[in-house]
């Protein structure tokens, strides 16, 4: 994977739509060797840049181009038109995008996240979750982020306000009091939490744990499905190595996120990176596709699909 991880959205699409993405669903790429990935810029997927870094996917004999997504739905929407092979993205969007793209499949969750926080300004006279009620908190309505706002404030019977904040905006929203509070993802929440110093106050609560999938169409895992496997091969010696906390893992993902090293060595040990399915997965979804239907995000009525039908475990390296 040698194109760089730093390209934006709009450079990348326009290099796939050069290269022979059509509206028929194909991936720009037709070589049954090489997959293109939308990889969302968070250590959530941090296998992705080490498995780059340390010659890994080249080790297991794919090719693997990267498009850089600022999250999971735009990603998903990449992946749903057929402009890349695989896309990342957290359960959230997942659930929603399965009711229109019933021909993607869920081929892995990377890792589970329980290192979720509300982000609040003390300045806000917040100092914990019950000071929330009344405030607004910033966020990308739709995502895992608002999820985990949404869950946080139904658990504590609390009535705040959800702002819709891009996740490139959130620390400007934050420093410059747009909002009282966040709830963003990796790496945006260490970003706000440096950003705001003395002034960041880290809210917990309820009972939203992250899961970050890895979902593939229809043409990926049919004529590219050697490669799909050679791809989560790589992952999975990625994730060895972020297990450890391995120097050059760490170094990897620093250059992908753009956070310290530092930062990233008490950031990294909140994900649990081992590759799995898991048979929870499906009911997970189930319940988040009804809280997308009651945000907007499916429209009213749709029937909700049986996830478990969706997720195809042929991919991952078999557990030792």
């Amino acid at each position: 994977m040698k194109k760089s991880l730093r390209r934006t959205v709009a450079a990348a699409l326009a290099v796939l739509a050069l290269s022979g993405a059509t509206a028929c669903g194909e991936a720009g790429n037709t070589d049954p060797a090489t997959l293109t990935v939308g990889f969302v810029v968070d250590p959530s997927w941090a296998q992705i840049p080490v498995a780059d870094r340390l010659g890994l996917f080249g080790k297991h004999n794919v090719k693997v181009e990267v498009i850089n997504f600022p999250s999971g739905v735009e990603a998903l929407q990449a992946v749903a038109a057929g402009q890349v092979d695989i896309a990342t993205a957290a359960d959230v969007p997942t659930s929603a995008v399965l009711t229109r793209s019933p021909l993607l499949r869920i081929v892995g969750d990377g890792s589970r996240w329980q290192g979720s926080r509300i982000v609040a300004r003390r300045s806000a006279g917040i100092n914990d979750v019950a000071d929330l009620a009344g405030k607004s908190i910033g966020t990308p309505l739709g995502t895992s982020a608002a999820y985990f706002v949404a869950n946080t404030l139904a658990h504590n019977d609390i009535a705040a306000n959800l702002v819709q904040v891009a996740p490139s905006a959130m620390v400007t929203a934050a420093t410059q009091r747009d909002v009282d509070a966040v709830s963003i993802f990796q790496p945006y929440q260490a970003q706000v939490i440096s950003a705001l110093g003395a002034d960041a106050v880290e809210l917990s609560g309820g009972s939203y744990n992250q899961h970050s999938l890895y979902l593939a169409t229809q043409d990926a895992v049919t004529r590219k499905a050697d490669a799909v496997t050679s791809f989560f091969a790589a992952l999975s010696d990625a994730s060895e190595q972020l297990k450890a906390l391995a120097d050059p893992a760490v170094e990897a993902v620093s250059a992908a996120t753009q956070l310290r090293p530092d930062l990233l060595r008490t950031v990294l040990p909140q994900f649990d990176f081992t590759l799995q399915l898991p048979p929870a997965l499906p009911g997970k979804l189930d319940e988040l596709g009804r809280w997308a239907e009651s945000q907007g995000k499916i429209k009213a009525g749709t029937p909700l699909p049986d996830y478990a039908t969706l997720i195809d475990n042929r991919f991952l390296p078999v557990s030792k």
